[in-house]
């Protein structure tokens, strides 16, 4: 037997340099060398990432921090809490950046600045607390939580530079599982004697499209190739139209409505995923289910496998 390939392996593969992990080989990128400085970089990029991905209205500047607990502390209503949960995450988070960013410049400056400096206790603090708000942070979507990628920016601040990279090739890995087996649940719910039997070859290449999407950093030059098939494979699909057989039936009608939703749901759940780069467990479990009805109701009407044009 073939002996199973170890995490982390690295390997060039169509002259990109390529590391496994999980059954997936994700495209590598040679981590910065150890610094404080390097460390704020990305968690600079790692914040901007965070707040591009979870709800409008959260990115409250670190300087507005004790209003945003005053705002929250005082607040009763149950749902306007968790909103003024998520504002005073964003506020810690901000206010954590704020002071390694002072660090930093006063590195460049010549100051020492060592692990257990008062500052830097106090980031640390700031970031813990937002990770423990975070559960209240819901995805732009609005369907959950994305504890994953709330979690990154203090993993960031609490490990080394090299660590955090490893891990972030298991969470991409973790999502490329994922769009594949939403992809599959999906080809199942459309096979080519459905409503929609071209769906099946644009679904792959939205799957396809979206791994690759998942690997590639916007700073790499590949992005310009790597982008733009990932967008035009998700119009493509979102775009598809139903074929009906000869005498459409009203229930072949609200089955084609129903289908042009999942197709359009499938794309959006694949986009976000891929763009977070982290697997989000409670929306798929719910779109699996989805298109587990969907095809029990072609079934039930004869739009199954053996309806044929």
């Amino acid at each position: 037997m073939t002996e199973p390939i170890a995490n982390g392996t690295l390997r060039e593969i169509d002259g990109i340099r390529h590391i496994h992990y999980d059954g997936y080989w994700i495209r590598y990128y040679e981590p910065p060398a150890e610094s404080l400085s390097a460390k704020k970089r990305l968690i600079d990029a790692l914040t901007r990432r965070l707040f591009n991905h979870v709800e409008n209205g959260i990115n409250i500047p670190g300087k507005r921090l004790d209003e945003a607990r005053q705002a929250h502390d005082q607040e009763q209503d149950p749902a306007l809490k968790r909103v003024k949960a998520a504002m005073l995450a964003g506020a810690l988070f901000n206010r954590a950046t704020d002071i390694f960013t002072r660090l930093v410049e006063l590195q460049d400056l010549g100051v020492a600045i060592e692990t257990d400096n008062s500052l830097m206790r106090e980031c640390g603090r700031c970031l813990m607390e937002a990770l423990e708000l975070g559960r209240h942070v819901r995805h732009r979507s609005g369907e959950e939580g994305i504890d994953e990628l709330w979690g990154e920016p203090c993993k960031a601040f609490s490990i080394s530079v090299k660590a955090f990279y490893e891990s972030r090739y298991i969470k991409i890995a973790q999502a490329m599982r994922d769009i594949d087996r939403i992809a599959a649940a999906m080809q199942d719910a459309f096979p080519a004697g459905s409503l929609y039997p071209q769906a099946a070859g644009l679904i792959a290449n939205l799957a396809d499209a979206a791994k690759c999407k998942s690997e590639t950093l916007r700073t790499d030059p590949d992005v310009f190739q790597v982008w733009p098939q990932f967008a035009v494979a998700g119009e493509c699909l979102c775009c598809l139209e139903p074929t009906y057989p000869l005498s459409p039936t009203k229930a072949s009608f609200r089955l084609a409505g129903q289908g042009r939703r999942l197709l359009r749901d499938g794309q959006a759940l694949i986009s976000n995923i891929a763009r977070a780069r982290v697997p989000m467990p409670k929306s798929t479990a719910g779109y699996l289910e989805r298109c587990r009805e969907y095809r029990h109701s072609e079934n039930e009407v004869g739009l199954g496998p053996t309806w044929a044009a």
